[in-house]
């Protein structure tokens, strides 16, 4: 087999991908997946059923590009769906607060303070709720699981590509985001 089928021989044993994910999620990244998935199947693929529909009444489907990019779409959006109905199943919603607000759990709003004095506020979420721009990381990364358990001015090492870095603990907050 040739062409775009082949892809790189990765060892099943050491491959990241292979790793089970958690299946925690906060009541908002719950409530953001349900909306999505509404959306998907009350807008998006009424109307991709409609194109698709017209297109095909148009004639010869083998020449209308239109009705080639519809039902592709069309394909997608049910593929989308059919992931998030199986995965708001498998997920385990964490809307209450844990009962040590002191230490860092699952949700939590975590500031930490590097070796050269900068400080960054991160919050430990769920893997399908992860958001770089609001720094917001799966409960599965690295930093997050060193950070969990954690108490205040606990001092927490991550190897990183770069090295190894630590970090000190200023601030935890369970509050609403």
């Amino acid at each position: 087999m040739k062409g775009r089928n082949m892809t790189r021989w990765r060892d099943p044993a050491k491959d990241p991908r292979q790793e089970p994910k958690s299946n925690l999620i906060t009541a908002e990244g719950a409530e953001r997946l349900r909306g999505i998935l509404d959306h998907l199947s009350r807008v998006k693929r009424p109307a991709l059923s409609t194109k698709v529909g017209e297109a095909a009444a148009l004639g010869d489907r083998s020449e209308n590009a239109d009705y080639t990019y519809n039902k592709k779409e069309l394909n997608r959006v049910i593929a989308r769906i059919r992931y998030l109905t199986k995965r708001l199943d498998e997920l385990q919603v964490v809307d209450r607060l844990p009962e040590e607000t002191d230490r860092v759990f699952f949700g939590a709003f975590v500031t930490l303070e590097d070796e050269n004095g900068e400080e960054m506020q991160l919050r430990i979420v769920g893997h399908d709720e992860t958001d770089t721009t609001k720094r917001w990381i799966s409960v599965d990364a690295p930093l997050a699981k060193a950070l969990l358990g954690k108490h205040l001015d606990d001092e927490v090492s991550v190897a990183a590509p770069g090295g190894e870095t630590c970090y000190v603990i200023t601030d935890i907050d369970y509050r609403r985001p």
